[in-house]
């Protein structure tokens, strides 16, 4: 096996490496693993945590004396926990605590709780590190709850005090936010809830101490495997009922436009004409706020990404999507004008959200009502906003508001003595700069709106 087939975290974990073969990803299982995987395959548990869809499948396709490959089910593409809304994030941590009971109750027990060890597959969390799982001992305390707290719990509380924004910290901390940052940030009150103190501030306290002996031997304290799911009953209760506590502008945004609902209608016969010449089987739409319009699609998608810097409205569309088991959807936080970054040793353990658009190359991407905010919010020149949608688009369903649609004037409006300098925002300037990168198959205006729709190809495709 190269080196340069191995996956950038990979080197993480002892019991085996993640690595791709032929652009199939597997998994290499070593030695040192080799007892846990045979427990945990011949007695059923894997079987168990597939059927029930917890677990990502796998089959074994070869084994030796040194090695086991097995290649899992493939994910089409891998999210991030800072690109989940508050709600997505808890179900992640919702599933860790699950898996991790039925492991007490089966003899097994996560010996790691990260965030990464989750993604999003066919509209729902699912664990994705098969080697996690290890021998559960006797009167021993879970290993990972230190990790637990700083990977989930204490993300979704901060969010639930200070905002959502507050769950892309764990993008700053790869090993999970330091209970002693994540105890500083909430508020002092928080100290007179008794859930709160004993698994945030009283751990905080225990972790600005010296956790090991002079021999370097970690310390360990006893806990019953009946304590133990009493723990992990009480993180799982209070995690599900925990609500976030926050409006925005883009939560109810369909109820509040500047189309009529002629010209609303119009523009989705627009879009799905277009999307029917195409028949795409992949889908991304950039900031599609709750996914109304991939809604109006044709439910022939495989995979439709719908972004939107706006948790709420991410939030509600995860909701719709699970109400309908629309498992075609994966709604993500993402600000366009600041994509996720790679991240992690060498910035390559987590590869940046372009990048990962880019290996899972779309058929159709649309930017609907969201060229006016990169323009004018974000000051990007057409040029540069062109070039960032030409490095992953096939093609591209993007619509432009005129500088006399209300919702540019208001924008424009708070550019003060600089709003001369905006006078490039108009048609002319933006299709000089797209045609650049694109050819125009067809445009269209949305009637009784001041916004046109545009159709576009990449060139030399």
């Amino acid at each position: 096996m190269r080196t340069s087939n191995l996956h950038a975290s990979s080197f993480r974990d002892p019991s085996g490496t993640v690595f791709l073969d032929n652009g199939i990803v597997k998994r290499l299982i070593n030695p040192i693993y080799f007892k846990q995987y045979q427990a945990l395959k011949e007695s059923g548990f894997f079987n168990k945590l597939f059927n029930n869809n917890l677990l990502i499948k796998h089959e074994e396709v070869s084994s030796s004396d040194d090695k086991i490959v097995i290649e899992p089910e493939q994910i089409p593409f891998i999210s991030y926990p800072y690109e989940w809304s508050f709600n997505q994030y808890k179900a992640a941590a919702l599933l860790t605590l699950k898996i991790q009971k039925y492991c007490l109750n089966h003899g097994f027990s996560l010996k790691d709780a990260s965030a990464y060890n989750v993604t999003f597959h066919k509209g729902r969390a699912i664990f994705i590190d098969t080697l996690s799982f290890d021998f559960y001992k006797e009167n021993t305390p879970w290993r990972a709850y230190k990790q637990f707290i700083s990977h989930f719990l204490g993300p979704l509380v901060l969010a639930r005090y200070h905002g959502a924004a507050q769950l892309q910290l764990i993008m700053n901390y790869s090993d999970g936010i330091p209970t002693k940052t994540i105890s500083s940030l909430l508020p002092k009150t928080t100290k007179l809830n008794p859930f709160l103190y004993s698994n945030i501030h009283l751990l905080a306290k225990f972790e600005s101490k010296h956790n090991e002996d002079e021999s370097g031997k970690i310390k360990e304290t006893s806990l019953s495997k009946n304590g133990q799911i009493k723990m992990i009953d009480a993180l799982y209760d209070y995690i599900k009922n925990l609500k976030l506590k926050e409006t925005t502008e883009w939560e109810d945004y369909y109820s509040n436009t500047n189309y009529s609902n002629d010209s609303f209608k119009k523009k989705s016969e627009i879009i799905n004409s277009w999307v029917e010449v195409v028949k795409p089987k992949t889908l991304i739409d950039i900031g599609g706020n709750d996914g109304t319009f991939v809604r109006s699609i044709s439910k022939d998608l495989n995979l439709a990404l719908v972004t939107d810097i706006d948790n709420n409205a991410v939030d509600h569309n995860y909701k719709m999507a699970k109400e309908n088991d629309e498992r075609y959807m994966l709604p993500l936080i993402l600000d366009v004008l600041n994509p996720s970054p790679a991240i992690g040793f060498n910035n390559k353990e987590r590869a940046s959200f372009i990048q990962r658009i880019k290996v899972w190359n779309p058929d159709i991407t649309m930017a609907l009502a969201v060229i006016h905010h990169i323009t004018l919010t974000g000051n990007v020149p057409f040029a540069m906003s062109a070039e960032f949608f030409a490095t992953f688009s096939k093609q591209l369903i993007i619509e432009f508001p005129k500088q006399t649609d209300s919702k540019v004037e208001r924008l424009l409006n708070t550019k003060g003595e600089f709003k001369e300098h905006f006078n490039f925002y108009n048609q002319d300037n933006f299709e000089t700069a797209y045609l650049n990168f694109f050819n125009l198959i067809e445009k269209k205006q949305i009637e009784d709106a001041e916004r046109t729709m545009y159709f576009l190809k990449i060139k030399n495709a």
